[in-house]
Parts: structure tokens; C-alpha cells; sequence
């Protein structure tokens, strides 16, 4: 097989160009001259490096004293102990009448706010809060698309030192209770409905079961979205966003200067493999990581316009947020990333001349698959990043992009977590992209790959594990007040060393390969597969829109060992033939080896995803061996799981053990 590191790079950044980039200027300043030794500087001296990157991002807050105080245990070191600063105060430095958000949901909704009108209103939903008596530490939770009055309501939130957390409005009442109802928010932010596809989607009936599920609440506010304002009766004393809004004057905000690990948000996990975990996060790291991570690796300037198609259940969304303290125009979106027949974001970017352009890998497949081209009628002359995240993009992805989006871009292929609310392995404006590969390690991420036995790999492919304390680890899990929950998510595995449950290998390019989630790791025969090698193969073929892939205990004589099942989902109108079985069989074997190739190949009508989009083979394994799908909820088309239950080509020989799956980590 060829390996991608054999092959040119797509792009290279030019000599002007690194030297117009943050990056470079935060090299020199540092007195490094490559990428390499800034990156191996930023491991060995923490403090210096997460000092100096205070300094050279001009964050705001008193981060005087240590920068880190450790016994030498990931989980016992402190980071900047001293600190006061706030998260919103640094997103609202600017209070001028530029574009601090624009948003688009499809064609039915065009917003702009200025900054000084942002600023307005997070001040006007503060004086609602604390009247409402939100104070330190208090939650508020919100169930909303991607509006402005998200943006608002997380900022008002941060400033006051409450917590928030967000979902967004396409999960039901229970998946909904499931998350925000374990944390008791005080006040709860909802929506009357939403648009997708062209349809508006009502939510009221939804959110009176919501309320009347959740702890006694000190307030409910429902915004407008759908253009007429509701009748609110049946969900009592619920507020209209306008009337709160309305009520409070605009005035300078008295930000809660608290410390550095202060909570901020508590995400969740997906909750494919039970009740979703609570994840915490705090001010300072979320703030500094963030901020590294746009303005260093993501090339992010002040005045850029940063998009990124997200719900508000996706880190992404926090993500998006923190472009505010770059001096960043954010670019909402709500609704299909295929509307007006697939072109919506591509017109979205050439109208508003959107410079970093952040999507998934699955939406840059399907745009490969359904043949869009967007440079051929699009002027993206304003576009200089392309990011990607939530699966591995496949070398195929990095090809469209080139060919299709823009040659003279960067394309960042990007991979973190919920769990850290940021990036281990992400973009780098000074290096060339090679195809396939994320380019680089973060700064300040001690980022290395594990074999079985715990010893670094390259070149081979093994655990993503990160080996030093990083501020921005996550503070916890709420209630899990000894932290075992917490120890047993990341470090079970190895001492002392978080194990972030990603099957990877590092390159002779120093870059990164995801081959996808190590609980979801096919191990046939003892070898160990990374579904994404088969998804990148099954998917070239025109027949194919998508595929998910699973291990199954089968019994092997006297032994039991594990067959690979695919499934696949097929344009419309076609069926699984045995001449395109062998077809993909031989796909497969020729582009990787024969213990790739799957045993059964079975059509599906869909293939099962979480709200971010993600597939879900742990969950279809579980249907596969007839064990429980312990949350439903967590799951966009749950429906789409009968399709894999108690097919006659899978049913396990007489005497098969049910099958054991390994624990998912907190987050993906």
C-alpha cells in the first residue's frame, strides 16, 4: 500500500505568508526557528510558553504569581493558582459598530449585531440574571439553535461567573432532561421553534414537557425565532426574550473577576453508552486554549470573519464563541448545511467574505459525493482556512477541498475533544498540508502515540495519549465529587498519562492520522483496524453515500474471534448486488490488506448518528449482539437501529458468548 507521507504536499504556504502569520511572529518572539523546536519548547517549559502566550494574545485579567504549581501528577497541578480574570469580559473588549455576529438561518432569517449592540444586550440580560438571583456558580441552561441570543445569554452568563451549558432544540424532551436536568439550572433559555429544510419545526409543546420535568426553576425565557410571537400559557410564567430584554437598560458590565479554573460550561458526553457525563470547564483554560488555538494555529487576525457549522450541543459552538476575543466577526448559521440545493454555506461565504470556513469531515464527504464544486460558480476570494473536525477526514476529503473549494487555502484538519473543549492535534499556517495527515501537535499539548505495552510509537499505529498537565484539561465531572468517574475516563489506562481513546499513529512528517474512536477498533485476528481505513475505501465508490462498520464475536472452530461486518448505504434506487459486494471487497483488499476485507456486507436504508452527526458503531455493535442501547436519546434518528436488529446473516452460531463492549471515554 502507498502511504500518504510518500506523496507532495497539497499546499505549501508561501515564505510572505508565514511571515505575515501569528505563529511566525510568536516563534521569533519566543527565540525559536522552527516549528519543531517552538512546539518541544512549549513542552518542556510550560511556564514560560503559557506566560509568554498571555502576553503575546493580550489576554485580559491579572494572571500575576505562578503559572503552574504540580507534585508531578497530571491531575494534582494547578494552573496560573492566582489568577482573576473573566471569559466574557474578554469577547466584549471591543464596543464599536463593526460586525460582531452575523447570522443566517437558511433563507428565512438575515441578522447583523454590532458589537456595541452585543455588548447592549449581554448587559441587559445580566440585569435579568442577577434580578433574577443567578449568582456565582448558579447554572443556566439553554435548549437553542445557533442565534445571537445564545451568543448573549452564554456571554451575560460568564460575566456574572454563573455556568452555562447548551443543547440544541432537535433532541426530545428526555435526551434534553437527560443532560441539563442533572445540573439544575436556575434559569432555563428555550426557543419556539426552528427552521430545517424549509420547514418550520414547532417546539412549544416540547419545552412545557421540559419544564415541568426539570427541579423547580426561578425562570424560563423563550425567544422568537419563527417570526410570530407565541402564546406562552401552557409553559407557566415563562418570559419573551424581547420583554426581558426590554426591561433592563444597557449599561457597562461589572465582570465577576474569578479564578482561573473557575467553572464556565459544563458540556456532555454523547451518552451512546449510558446517562451523559457532565463536563466541566473553567474561565482561564478554555480562554488561553482558545485563543492559541485561532490565533496561532488557525491563523486567526483581528477583523476575520470565522464561521463553523455547529449546533449548540457541539464544543464546536464554545469554540466558535471565543473568536470574539480575536476581534472576529462570527458567521451563525442554523438550518441544513444543504439547503438552496447544497450551496447554502458557499453563498453564505461569498456574501459575507467569510476568511475561515470550519464544517466536518462527514459534510465535506457528502459534498464530494453530491458533486458540488463550489469554486466553479463562488468567489471565495476572502477565504484563507478551511477547518475540519468531528470524524477523520479522509485523504479523498483533502482532494475535494483542492480541487473543489480553493487551492491557495489551508486546510486544517482538526481533532480534540468535548472532553478538553479544544484540539490535541490541529492546523498549522507554517507547514505544507499533506494529504491525509493533521499537521501538527498544539503548542503546549506533550501529545505522543502508545503501543499496548505504553511505550512511544511512530509510525505505527497505536493510543493518542497526551503525557503533561494542559490548563485546559477538563475541571471534572459534575457530581463525581471524588473524581472516579473522571480518573476512570482518561487514566485507567495508563499512569498518570491521559489516554484520550483515539487510534492514531504519528508520521514521519510529524503530523497526526486519525484512524478513528480505539473503542470502536476492529481487531480481527488480534490485528488491530481503524474503521476510518474502510470508511475511506467503501466511500470512493459512486454507488456508496455512506457506511458504518463493526466487529462481531464469531465462533472459529473451538475459538471465538471477531468477523468485520459493513453496512452500507446506498444511492437512491440502488441495491446491494453480489456484483457490488465484490466490487467493495476488492476495493478494500487492493488499497489496504485482506484482513480489512469485511465477512458480510448488508444494506441499510440509514445508517444511526448522534446530534452532532456523528455515526455510532458502538451503538449498532450493542443491537448486533442483542445487548441494550442504553440511551436512545442521545441518537438524531434512533429509528434507523431496527434496521441492524436480528438480521438472519448475522445470528451467531449456537453457544456464542454475548459480547463485551470496552467503556466509551467521556466524550466525542
Amino acid at each position: 500500500m502507498t502511504r500518504l507521507t510518500d506523496e507532495l504536499p497539497l499546499w505549501i504556504p508561501s515564505p510572505a505568508y508565514v511571515a505575515s502569520t501569528a505563529m511566525h511572529a510568536f516563534m521569533n518572539a519566543a527565540g525559536q526557528s522552527n516549528y519543531a523546536d517552538l512546539w518541544q519548547w512549549s513542552i518542556d517549559d510550560p511556564a514560560a510558553f503559557w506566560s509568554r502566550l498571555v502576553e503575546f494574545c493580550n489576554a485580559a485579567g491579572d494572571f500575576r504569581g505562578p503559572v503552574l504549581e504540580s507534585d508531578g501528577r497530571m491531575l494534582g497541578t494547578r494552573w496560573f493558582p492566582n489568577a482573576r480574570l473573566n471569559y466574557a469580559e474578554n469577547m466584549l473588549r471591543v464596543r464599536d459598530e463593526g460586525d460582531a455576529l452575523v447570522f443566517w438561518g437558511e433563507d428565512k432569517v438575515k441578522r447583523r449585531m454590532s458589537r456595541s449592540q452585543l455588548h447592549a444586550d449581554v448587559s441587559r440580560f445580566v440585569g435579568f440574571l442577577r434580578a433574577a438571583g443567578v449568582g456565582e456558580g448558579d447554572r443556566v441552561a439553554a435548549v437553542m439553535p445557533n442565534l445571537p441570543e445564545t451568543v448573549v445569554a452564554m456571554l451575560a452568563t460568564a460575566a456574572i461567573g454563573a455556568i452555562w451549558s447548551s443543547t440544541s432544540p432537535d433532541f426530545g424532551a428526555r435526551g434534553v432532561l437527560d443532560r441539563i436536568g442533572q445540573i439544575e439550572p436556575k434559569v432555563f433559555l428555550c426557543v419556539d421553534g426552528y427552521w430545517y429544510n424549509g420547514k418550520a419545526v414547532d417546539c412549544l409543546v416540547k419545552n412545557a414537557e421540559i419544564v415541568s420535568g426539570m427541579p423547580p426553576l426561578e425562570k424560563v425565557v423563550v425567544v422568537s425565532y419563527l417570526g410570530v410571537r407565541p402564546d406562552l400559557t401552557a409553559i407557566g410564567g415563562a418570559q419573551h426574550w424581547d420583554d426581558v430584554i426590554a426591561a433592563f437598560p444597557a449599561t457597562d458590565i461589572e465582570f465577576n473577576h474569578v479564578g482561573f479554573s473557575h467553572p464556565l460550561v459544563i458540556l456532555f458526553s454523547s451518552g451512546t453508552t449510558g446517562i451523559p457525563k457532565c463536563i466541566v470547564h473553567g474561565h482561564g483554560g478554555v480562554l488561553l486554549q482558545h485563543l492559541k488555538e485561532q490565533q496561532l494555529h488557525s491563523d486567526l487576525r483581528l477583523g476575520d470573519r470565522l464561521f463553523y457549522f455547529t449546533t449548540c450541543s457541539w464544543m464546536m459552538w464554545n469554540w466558535l464563541v471565543s473568536g470574539l476575543a480575536s476581534g472576529a466577526t462570527l458567521l451563525l448559521y442554523d438550518g441544513s448545511p444543504f439547503a438552496s440545493q447544497g450551496a447554502a454555506l458557499f453563498d453564505y461565504a461569498q456574501a459575507e467574505r467569510m476568511t475561515h470556513f470550519g464544517t466536518s469531515a462527514k459534510f465535506i464527504d457528502t459534498a464530494a459525493k453530491q458533486g458540488l464544486a463550489p469554486a466553479r460558480n463562488h468567489r471565495l476570494d476572502a477565504l484563507r482556512v478551511m477547518l475540519s473536525t468531528g470524524s477523520p477526514l479522509s485523504p479523498e476529503g483533502f482532494d475535494w477541498v483542492y480541487r473543489d473549494v480553493k487551492k491557495d487555502v489551508l486546510l486544517a484538519s482538526i481533532s480534540g475533544g468535548t472532553d478538553i473543549l479544544s484540539c490535541f492535534v490541529l492546523g498549522n499556517p507554517v507547514l505544507p498540508v499533506h494529504r491525509g495527515e493533521i499537521q501538527s501537535r498544539g503548542l503546549g499539548m506533550a501529545v505522543d502515540v502508545f503501543d499496548e505495552e505504553g511505550q512511544s510509537v511512530r509510525e505505527e499505529k497505536g493510543e493518542l495519549v497526551c503525557t503533561r498537565s494542559f490548563p485546559v484539561m477538563s475541571i471534572g465531572f459534575w457530581n463525581d465529587p471524588d473524581g472516579t468517574k473522571y480518573r476512570s475516563a482518561y487514566f485507567d489506562r495508563f499512569d498518570n498519562v491521559w489516554c484520550h481513546g483515539d487510534f492514531s499513529e504519528l508520521t514521519e512528517n510529524d503530523g497526526v492520522i486519525i484512524y478513528g474512536r480505539s473503542d470502536a477498533t476492529l481487531n480481527p485476528g488480534g490485528v488491530r483496524i481503524g474503521t476510518a481505513e474502510i470508511y475511506r475505501q467503501v466511500e470512493q465508490l459512486p454507488e456508496v453515500i455512506e457506511s458504518l462498520v463493526i466487529g462481531q464475536n464469531w465462533s472459529s472452530g473451538e475459538s471465538i474471534d471477531v468477523r468485520i461486518i459493513l453496512f452500507v448505504r446506498l444511492a437512491e434506487g440502488l441495491a446491494l448486488t453480489a456484483e457490488l459486494v465484490e466490487r467493495i471487497k476488492k476495493q478494500i483488499r487492493a488499497n489496504t490488506t485482506p484482513r480489512h476485507v469485511p465477512a458480510e456486507i448488508l444494506q441499510v436504508k440509514d445508517i444511526p448518528r448522534t446530534k452532532s452527526g456523528k455515526i455510532v458503531e458502538l451503538a449498532v455493535r450493542n443491537v448486533v449482539h442483542g445487548e441494550r442501547v442504553k440511551n436512545i436519546e442521545a441518537l438524531a434518528n434512533p429509528e434507523a437501529l431496527d434496521d441492524f436488529r436480528d438480521r438472519p446473516e448475522l445470528k451467531s452460531p449456537p453457544g456464542l458468548p454475548a459480547s463485551g463492549t470496552r467503556s466509551s471515554r467521556a466524550g466525542v
